[in-house]
């Protein structure tokens, strides 16, 4: 994986401010692909922004406006994310409904480095950061370790401190002759989401019809099989071949019944 393949996703993003920062720390390290999720202020897609954000956003980015004037703008984060491979959510609260450990930022730039592309870096609103219907959307959580008086950071600093690790991690070094050589090359093109999601429910259906779910919790069994499907970086043939393992153990149970 590369630089190319990581993606920031800014959710909810409501100071202008914050977001050309963000600009600017990621084209410091290299980043380039800056999407927003139901942002607060008017995307660069509109017809017609209004002159106070876009002068603070581009006076923030300084020479980074090209970031801003790409970016992407989703309504949901389902839509944001449904392209990549590899979803991590930053956070610093745990909790039940969140995930049970979470990587910091060196971590994080060390498994996208040994993971095939693309993937996405998601970042919470400044105030409220990553709901739990958020995090429940992300494979894997991150966090900053900071002091416990005042653990939570500025958004556009804790992109920076990503961004800085992506950058150590994940940009080209020189072979000394002038040009580069890729230090992480993918080597295969793993599932998007919506097809992880796709092969889970597929595996789910057919658990269901073994008869696996006697009690409730189909739903975050799904959420596991995607969550652990995404980690493995699974290519559409692997996936295809799981789901027609579990799909044969499902009719050849459904024999053995008739059978009997």
């Amino acid at each position: 994986m590369n630089l190319e393949d990581t993606l920031i996703i800014l959710a909810r993003p409501s100071e202008p401010g914050n977001i050309g920062a963000v600009c600017r720390a990621m084209k410091n390290m290299g980043l380039s692909r800056l999407r927003l999720v139901a942002p607060q202020i008017p995307g660069p897609d509109k017809p017609v922004l209004p002159l106070s954000a876009g002068e603070v956003i581009r006076a923030r980015a300084v020479h980074a406006v090209d970031i801003w004037e790409k970016a992407e703008c989703f309504a949901a984060l389902e839509e944001a994310v449904a392209d990549c491979a590899l979803v991590i959510g930053v956070t610093r609260r745990m909790g039940s409904r969140r995930k049970a450990w979470s990587l910091t930022p060196a971590e994080t730039a060390s498994r996208l480095g040994n993971h095939p592309g693309p993937a996405a870096l998601v970042f919470g609103n400044e105030r409220t950061g990553l709901e739990d219907r958020e995090i429940r959307l992300c494979n894997l959580t991150s966090h900053i370790p900071a002091a416990d008086a005042f653990p939570s950071l500025n958004l556009s600093h804790a992109v920076q401190i990503y961004a800085y690790e992506l950058f150590r991690t994940l940009a080209p070094v020189p072979t000394g002759l002038g040009g580069t050589a890729d230090k992480a090359p993918g080597r295969w093109v793993p599932l998007d989401q919506a097809n992880l999601e796709a092969l889970s429910h597929s595996v789910s259906n057919s658990l269901a019809f073994l008869g696996f779910y006697k009690q409730p919790g189909r739903e975050d069994q799904e959420h596991f099989f995607r969550d652990v499907f995404s980690r493995a970086g699974l290519t559409q043939r692997e996936g295809q071949y799981i789901s027609d393992i579990f799909a044969k153990a499902a009719r050849l149970a459904k024999k053995k019944t008739e059978g009997d």
